[in-house]
Formats: structure tokens, C-alpha cells, sequence
């Protein structure tokens, strides 16, 4: 099938909630329930955000366990850094890495009372059809 139901799921990293600090999102594995999905974007999503910057980062592992920030090369698009101005938008940034495990990481900085925001990944392409939605 060649729908977006049957080959597109979407998996939180981020949750959406008020942040003042520094935070590592949950690990999202390419390879859920043995699809094997060969394209992901991550899509970040703002709220009301009162003060401060928070820097995006998208990062990339072969374990699960060891995480690096991926090379500006295998991302489509900009990791944004969200400021005050930056209320109820929505950021996506291709993922065109090889690893099999995703996070999104957030660094906050200059924050009292932060901003509220959270970022998925969507999962594209699997290898083994149709896409497992959970």
C-alpha cells in the first residue's frame, strides 16, 4: 500500500511540557517491531515560551547507549533554537543518518520560567510494511 497510514508512524521523543532545564528526550528505535524504517524527521512543536533560548539537538546512536549530536550534513533543515518570539510554531528537520536509534535533546539557557514544547519522530518507509502504529 502506498498510503501515509501504511508507511508513516510518529514516536514522542520530547514530551511536551514546561522546560527550564536541560533535558534528553526518549530514544526512538528505526527498527520498531522489525519495520525497519529507512526515513525519519523530527518535528519540534512550541507553546507559550516566556524566556530564555532553547538549542534543539538532534542525536543519533548505534546502541541505544552511546548518544553524539548529528553532523549538520545529515540533517535537512536547521535545529532551531526556540526564543520568546518563537510561540505556537512547529520546526522539521530530516534525519539522513544511518543510525537506528533518534533522540531529541533540548539545552536550555537564560530561562526563569522556560517555555513549553515537545518534539516526535515521525518514521517513514518501512522495510517491512505495513507501518506499526502504538
Amino acid at each position: 500500500m502506498r498510503d501515509a497510514y501504511s508507511n508513516v508512524t510518529v514516536r514522542p521523543s520530547l514530551p511536551i511540557a514546561a522546560r527550564t532545564a536541560a533535558a534528553n528526550g526518549a530514544s526512538v528505535d528505526r527498527y520498531a517491531a522489525g519495520a525497519a524504517y529507512q526515513d525519519a524527521m523530527i518535528v519540534v512543536h512550541t507553546g507559550a515560551i516566556t524566556d530564555g533560548t532553547h538549542a534543539i539537538d538532534v542525536q543519533d546512536s548505534d546502541d541505544n547507549s552511546s548518544w553524539a549530536s548529528v553532523p549538520a550534513a545529515q540533517l535537512q533543515g536547521a535545529e532551531p533554537s526556540i526564543g520568546s518570539t518563537d510561540d505556537d510554531k512547529v520546526y522539521v528537520i530530516g534525519y539522513k543518518g544511518a543510525k537506528r536509534y533518534l533522540r531529541v535533546a533540548v539545552t536550555p539557557s537564560g530561562t526563569t520560567s522556560g517555555g513549553v514544547y515537545g518534539a516526535s519522530v515521525m518514521l517513514a518507509n518501512p522495510r517491512v510494511a505495513p507501518a506499526v502504529h502504538s
